[in-house]
């Protein structure tokens, strides 16, 4: 029995030795490719930087067209623009060299640190890279933008108290619960700047998925009495209630409110962070989709029932919304000007208020 294990010993060594061998050997041709892909990037550099400083010349020439600067001043920035490429070119090749240095001196090392993977979530402050974002630890080089970027995007989110306005009566006087009747809002919207060189009003456009839900006070039901969608008193004591409407919706907004302009070298940006914005406009979409449910105990069982029905209400959805925002937060009102549910005698229409944020 000791003479096995001595044996399997022996050749769990044996392979943990050639294990390690191959891992060197891989990770040896891996550093001499990493090391000729180093070298190669050379040229790259000098054309990137040489592309950048095209761009600058451009933008200097079009401040000069524009009266923004003089031809001295222009001929002033172009030659500290050349400058700092030139320095830019040899900075980053010798940080090249240095790379190529260590790996040389280091052939068992990892490769390098441009190969750790990583996770983001929100995009820069110009918006030119992605909201989400995995993959290889992005480098450090410049990279190319648009001089001017009107348009951007945001990621839409909202949630609050959702009630009904029933024609001849107040909100006081609603049949749906407050604070129990919420709604839930998510989508994307675009943001175009309306004037070439201004910022102040916005046209912001996108797609929601609004979820408006009501629940009915004192053990209320909804039911289908022919066409019209009635309030009905539950025969079982109800411990929850609620109807829920899911609408694809196509929000529009013109957005008025203070920008800060970032200039930078090949490019410019208006920056609304920190800043109060006033948004107003309205929606139109579909209805999607209808359920109640019902929780209810029966002989001691418990029971939910879910019901996907039309419960008769209105296919097509429109309504005026407006939101007072600082930064990415805003206190957010939508109405519905279609009435909840179709050929009714007395009309409800939707009304919510809440929290809304736009994180670009």
């Amino acid at each position: 029995m000791q003479t096995i294990i001595k044996y399997l010993v022996l050749l769990i060594l044996a392979l943990s030795v050639q294990l390690i061998n191959a891992q060197y050997t891989i990770q040896n041709v891996n550093n001499k490719d990493k090391i000729e892909e180093l070298k190669a990037k050379k040229e790259d550099i000098r054309n990137d930087e040489r592309n950048f400083l095209k761009e600058k010349v451009e933008a200097i020439n079009k401040q000069l067209y524009n009266g923004e600067v003089t031809t001295e001043e222009a001929q002033k920035l172009k030659k500290e623009a050349a400058k700092k490429h030139a320095l830019n070119i040899e900075n980053r090749i010798i940080i090249l060299e240095n790379k190529i240095s260590l790996l040389n001196r280091n052939p068992d090392r990892s490769s390098s640190d441009e190969d750790k993977m990583m996770f983001r979530i929100g995009g820069s402050e110009d918006g030119d890279t992605s909201f989400v974002y995995f993959g290889k630890q992005e480098d450090d080089k410049p990279k190319n933008r648009k001089y001017d970027r009107r348009t951007s995007s945001d990621f839409v989110l909202a949630f609050g108290l959702n009630n009904a306005i029933v024609e001849g009566k107040k909100l006081d006087d609603s049949p749906y619960k407050f604070g129990g009747s919420r709604f839930l809002e998510i989508g994307w919207a675009w943001k175009t700047r309306v004037f070439n060189n201004a910022n102040f009003l916005r046209f912001k456009y996108g797609y929601s998925i609004q979820i408006n839900g009501l629940k009915p006070d004192k053990n209320a039901y909804f039911a289908q009495q022919g066409n019209q969608t009635v309030l009905e008193e539950f025969p079982e004591d109800l411990k929850k209630s609620k109807l829920s409407m899911t609408n694809l919706v196509f929000p529009m907004h013109f957005e008025f409110g203070p920008s800060k302009r970032i200039d930078k070298d090949t490019y410019f940006r208006y920056s609304t962070d920190n800043k109060f914005k006033i948004g107003v406009g309205g929606y139109a979409g579909f209805n999607i989709g209808t359920r109640q449910k019902l929780k209810y105990e029966l002989d001691g069982e418990r029971i939910k029932d879910k019901q996907k029905r039309g419960f008769n209400t209105s296919n097509l959805v429109y309504g005026l919304s407006a939101y007072l925002a600082f930064d990415d937060t805003a206190l957010y009102i939508k109405y519905d000007l279609s009435p909840i549910f179709k050929d009714q005698i007395i009309d409800q229409n939707n009304i919510s208020l809440g929290i809304r944020f736009d994180m670009d």
